[in-house]
């Protein structure tokens, strides 16, 4: 699949799952797997093993990874979730929102 249109740091909105309606900025994008870890999206709680700074262990919350496919780019012009397309602007391939036309790349 292609997944040029995406890229870290962009906000996103999710379309499908438990968060379904959140937005948040991507932290991390694996492309291999088809996922993404959305900031402040699929919350899951974590053990820690005991160490020196946690003597009896912790339980932390950190995000997981969803796919790819439930997400969508927010144009930072319209505010709305949106497709998007490449598109050659001055000798240039830039990323353009289908809804307001708007360059995407910030």
């Amino acid at each position: 699949m292609n997944f040029k249109k995406i890229k870290k740091n962009d906000i996103v909105k999710v379309l499908a799952g438990k968060d379904l309606g959140k937005t948040g900025k991507i932290l991390e994008i694996d492309r291999e797997k088809g996922k993404v870890i959305v900031e402040g999206v699929a919350i899951v709680k974590k053990t820690k093993k005991k160490n020196n700074q946690n003597p009896n262990g912790a339980i932390v919350d950190t995000e997981s990874s969803i796919d790819i496919s439930n997400v969508m780019v927010v144009c930072p012009s319209c505010k709305k979730a949106t497709r998007v397309t490449i598109s050659i602007i001055k000798d240039e391939k830039k990323r353009v929102c289908k809804k307001c036309k708007g360059v995407i790349d910030y």
